[in-house]
């Protein structure tokens, strides 16, 4: 038994809360500045910060999102007040976390374009400060591609990948941190979901084998998976319904019923695409044991960002669209979602990038 272990299972069953998900805030300060671009706000360290204190000062947020992935700026940030971003935070029972991994960094001898996630180094040292400014989980960030020219996902980045995954799971639970397992296969491409499907039950099984051999405490963890979908530039992409059953197929074959949460990152779909996507996941037939949630960015964020545009006089309008957005996903997780908030932007804007990076 480690240290933190019950303080780790709380964690996790906490934030795999029925109806809840995380709000994945956790943009680098290169990626926020691409976000504000589009709406001309200038990437100053005081545009940052009151964007981010909109979004946590926003009443009720707590109702739907159990936990935030903050980046490391925004972990220790106060308002003009003197309040700690972790104190806004708290106040709406949200858990903070915090984003952990360094980047990409290609892969010799691997396909073309296959990376490994960087930030092992110091990575318990800095663990430990986290947890000290009060973050109770962390998130690491591995991508996986399919290419079948190049033959990608070779099996030496999958190995890379996942065990660095396993191996930064085990430095945060030695450190309070409940871990969140975030092995990304990405969606570029044209191939098909049988496609998908066949590699991303290949890097969970990975994935899970690497976790069990660094002894990582399931019950303390949550895992951040794609959906499984066909490629962004499939000419006859599967329908949502398709989606949800490839992905829970995928889930029954790979992942065991220890680990209490799952939340799915939004993989470029549109705000209301990712809403109904999880929302079939929930209601597709099955056995599924694990409580399936959201950990969306872009798509709880693309209408909080169109409707603020830098000015303080749309705070309020900006936060209605978030509180919008998470109550139709805290939909989506109980499988009760019936277009409450579709239309506009949030079903016509892809918030799909080639590469994606943050």
């Amino acid at each position: 038994m480690g240290n933190f272990d019950k303080e780790l299972v709380e964690t996790a069953q906490k934030i795999a809360s029925p109806g809840k998900g995380l709000l994945a805030a956790d943009e680098s300060i290169g990626t926020i500045g691409k976000r504000f671009d589009k709406i001309s706000v200038e990437n100053t360290h005081e545009n940052r910060r009151k964007y981010r204190q909109l979004l946590f000062e926003a009443k009720g947020l707590g109702e739907f999102c159990s936990g935030c992935i903050c980046f490391e700026e925004t972990l220790y940030e106060k308002t003009p007040e003197g309040k700690s971003f972790i104190e806004l935070l708290q106040a709406e029972n949200i858990i903070p976390g915090i984003k952990v991994d360094k980047g990409q960094a290609s892969i010799m001898g691997a396909a073309e374009g296959e990376t490994s996630t960087q930030g092992l180094d110091g990575l318990g040292a800095r663990c430990a400060e986290y947890y000290k400014q009060g973050a109770r989980f962390a998130k690491w960030r591995a991508v996986i591609k399919i290419n079948a020219e190049t033959g990608a996902p070779t099996e030496l980045a999958i190995e890379e990948q996942t065990r660095g995954l396993a191996r930064y799971a085990s430095i945060c639970q030695e450190n309070g941190l409940c871990p969140i397992v975030e092995p990304e296969v990405l969606m570029d491409g044209a191939h098909d979901i049988e496609v998908s499907a066949a590699v991303t039950e290949r890097v969970w099984q990975a994935q899970f084998k690497a976790l069990a051999d660094h002894h990582v405490l399931l019950e303390g963890c949550i895992l951040k998976p794609n959906m499984v979908r066909s490629g962004a530039d499939n000419a006859s992409p599967a329908s949502m319904a398709e989606v949800a059953a490839y992905t829970v197929r995928t889930l029954q074959r790979t992942v065991p019923p220890a680990v209490p949460g799952i939340t799915f990152l939004s993989g470029g779909m549109s705000e209301e695409e990712a809403t109904v996507a999880l929302n079939e996941i929930n209601k597709c037939a099955g056995k599924k044991p694990w409580n399936l949630s959201f950990s969306y960015g872009r798509a709880l964020q693309a209408t909080v960002l169109q409707e603020w545009k830098g000015e303080d006089a749309n705070i309020e309008a900006a936060q209605a669209a978030l509180l919008l957005r998470a109550k139709a996903n805290s939909l989506a997780q109980l499988g009760k979602y019936t277009g409450e908030a579709a239309g506009g932007a949030a079903a016509d804007e892809s918030t799909y990038q080639k590469n994606y990076s943050y």
